[in-house]
């Protein structure tokens, strides 16, 4: 026999002072001379010991137990004597705890577990660590089990708790959506602290406001925005998600708000009568489902109150208790600053957005130079919009801009920047400045507005953006581009191919001190120019090599229109909502031919002012337009007149017929003219005037050898 094989009990062994028991624990087997005192002595502190231990022998039946294990079972040793630990304690564990013993029996090694019991009278779980010990003989041999049992219900609901305050502070706030981070909270609270917990904010929280000071009014008015049970389906809730309900006074949603402190209250009879006259409907869930014990905790954050979170017990029949109620004011205090932020991302979003909308543009009106598609994307996950925009400005000459740009930063700023910016482009387009030097003048601009945000110490003042600009001539088919640090557009031209355009990489606006570089290509009839901002080519899911090679496909692809190969760019490459801004700007180039202009050269005489002014008048003959003629002829006569009197050859008149008629006169010098008020004695100076009152506008813009000056005439006035 080995030290730590059991030896069976036997007569031959009797315990002291209880040898009719029959049993295998006690003295040598060579000792039966009658207990001395001192073994009396040790079974009396055997009992008396504060320890709660019982003995068991090799049978698993218990022999001695401590006066402490007494308490904790409500019996006495005498009714437990004999028994095993499932016959004193009907309980899965205690099952599970004599296995361990058998084991303990058979290996002669110390073993611990750990188990949940529903002991007599008392009103909850405990917890208890249990450590089995062999007690063994003088030869060694293992004689039964030493049963040791310690409460740690404390340390386990306080680890429990711990826990789940770690779980709020992961869970709950993982997006700025409000209704998503209620339910979040309410996730986590069951079915760990509650069986039922609902979350019901203040009706204007939702439109983003701050609610007023103090108290709410009578009678409360609260709209739910989330729950959880333990049942499925939540039978218990009596009002539905996104409802409005009224709380009376003396509800604990209503009284905690009221107080503006937390309570723990017991459902009792009292109380359900009053429920019953104010709202029998919630109060006959109650009985129904037996509600006896709720926690109601109001949400507050950075000083407002935002609603009131309950929680409630009906399954578990242990009521709150005050850790509970601490457990619950820190995992709502948590929650609250959640959903304040997202009511205040969602305010500001609503701004962001309401801003950048009234400054993107709206359909942009038929061109006679290219045929438009747009979309425009605002992020999903961002804290605000961002500063992404795109434009259509008309110039003159049937002539075209197209800007796509991109402000760095999201929020209400980068809104306004964009605007600013937006603003300034279109400025400086109507002064008709080439791409590169447009480029640089907004260069200029956003150095200004950083230096100026610092200077206000404005917080992330610094201001960054990128654009791509570029004018299409639809008389020339010419197409001019010069980018800061946006990406390069994609051409697809009629035959099906495309290609990124190998636009000079010139650095992002507010650099200062690089010059911008411009491309100037000849553009077949039907291409199709797509600009664009990051946010659709780089995301998550793919990187920018990747979007590159997905746009240059899409675009490959046949479409029936420019609105459905808008709508293709965005399924192929968002699939979900974008997690940046995305601009997307599309344009099918269009070709005026000789049907729709005409070019004389202007010799430099005095007579050929007249003959200006028959070929225009012949050539108004040739498109049906006689009614406009007698306008025509004033303003291409003094525009003719002055550039033979102030300016250089080559001169050069031409008309265009769009949806207006452009009279345009170049000519070899960079001096622009301009209006002034003649003075009575005068003989000149009127003729500009003339022709400004005479037309819809009129301007001039430079040229690489000089300047044009046009006029265009509405013709529907004609």
């Amino acid at each position: 026999m080995t030290r730590s094989e059991p030896v069976e009990d036997d007569d031959r062994v009797p315990w002291p002072e209880d040898s009719a028991a029959g049993g295998g624990l006690g003295a040598s087997p060579a000792r039966s001379s009658p207990p001395s005192e001192d073994d009396a002595l040790v079974r009396w502190a055997f009992a008396q010991s504060p320890a709660t231990a019982a003995l068991y022998d090799t049978r698993l039946r218990l022999r001695l137990a401590t006066v402490r294990m007494e308490q904790v079972i409500g019996r006495p040793e005498k009714a437990m004597r004999g028994k095993r630990v499932s016959e004193i304690l009907v309980d899965p564990q205690s099952e599970r705890t004599e296995q361990h013993m058998r084991r303990v029996l058979a290996s002669g090694e110390e073993e611990q577990l750990q188990v949940t019991l529903r002991l007599p009278g008392h009103e909850r779980e405990s917890v208890w660590t249990i450590s089995l010990v062999p007690v063994r003989g003088p030869g060694g041999a293992v004689r039964g089990v030493l049963l040791s049992a310690q409460d740690v219900t404390a340390e386990h609901l306080a680890r429990e708790r711990l826990v789940l305050v770690n779980e709020a502070s992961l869970r709950i706030g993982t997006t700025l959506d409000l209704a998503r981070s209620s339910q979040e909270l309410a996730d986590v609270a069951v079915p760990q602290l509650a069986d039922f917990a609902t979350v019901d904010l203040l009706p204007s929280i939702e439109g983003g406001e701050d609610p007023r000071a103090g108290p709410p009014g009578k009678p409360v008015k609260l709209r739910r925005v989330a729950s959880r049970s333990v049942l499925e389906g939540s039978p218990e809730e009596v009002v539905a998600h996104g409802a409005l309900a009224t709380y009376p006074e003396g509800s604990p949603a209503a009284e905690c708000l009221a107080a503006g402190r937390p309570l723990l209250r017991k459902v009792t009879p009292g109380a359900l009568t009053a429920w019953e006259r104010d709202a029998p409907e919630r109060a006959a869930r109650v009985r129904k489902y037996g509600f006896h014990s709720v926690l109601a905790i109001p949400m507050r954050a950075r000083g407002i109150t935002l609603g009131v979170v309950t929680f409630s017990r009906h399954r578990r029949p242990e009521p709150f208790e005050r850790d509970d109620l601490l457990l619950a004011e820190e995992i709502t205090a948590r929650a609250a600053v959640c959903i304040d932020n997202a009511r205040r991302y969602s305010r500001e979003r609503r701004t962001s957005l309401a801003l950048q909308s009234s400054l993107l543009p709206g359909r942009p009106p038929r061109q006679a130079a290219v045929e438009i598609a747009s979309r425009y994307l605002p992020a999903s996950a961002r804290p605000g919009v961002g500063g992404d925009w795109f434009d259509v400005i008309p110039l003159s000459g049937a002539r075209v801009a197209l800007v796509v740009g991109d402000v760095v930063g999201h929020g209400i700023q980068a809104s306004a920047a964009m605007g600013r910016l937006r603003t300034a482009v279109r400025t400086l387009a109507d002064v008709d400045l080439r791409p590169d030097e447009l480029l640089t003048h907004l260069d200029d601009l956003v150095i200004h507005l950083s230096a100026e945000a610092d200077s206000a110490q404005v917080p992330s003042g610094d201001i960054g953006a990128t654009c791509l600009y570029a004018v299409y001539d639809p008389v020339s088919r010419r197409c001019t581009l010069a980018r800061a640090g946006h990406p390069v557009p994609a051409l697809a031209t009629p035959d099906g191919a495309v290609e990124f355009l190998d636009v000079p990489a010139s650095p992002p606006l507010g650099v200062g001190g690089l010059p911008f570089e411009t491309i100037e290509l000849e553009l077949a009839e039907g291409s199709v120019l797509t600009l664009y901002t990051n946010g659709l080519v780089d995301s998550r899911e793919q990187g920018v090599d990747e979007g590159l090679q997905t746009l240059r496909e899409v675009l490959a692809r046949p479409a029936t229109s420019l609105e459905s190969s808008c709508d293709a760019v965005l399924e192929a490459l968002l699939p979900d909502r974008p997690a940046d801004d995305v601009a997307l700007l599309m344009a099918r180039t269009r070709a005026l031919d000789a049907a729709h202009v005409a070019t004389w050269d202007v010799p430099a005489e005095a007579s050929a002012v007249a003959r200006a002014r028959k070929e225009a008048c012949l050539q108004l003959d040739a498109w049906g337009l006689d009614e406009a003629a007698f306008v025509t002829e004033l303003v291409v006569s003094e525009l003719v007149t002055n550039a033979l009197r102030y300016g250089d050859a080559p001169i050069r008149l031409r008309l265009i017929r769009d949806k207006n008629l452009i009279i345009e006169v170049s000519d070899g010098s960079s001096t622009a003219p301009h209006l002034r008020r003649a003075r009575s004695s005068d003989e000149g100076g009127r003729g500009l005037l003339l022709v400004a009152q005479l037309t819809q506008g009129w301007g001039t813009r430079q040229t690489y050898t000089g300047k044009t000056i046009w006029a265009e005439q509405s013709l529907t006035a004609a």
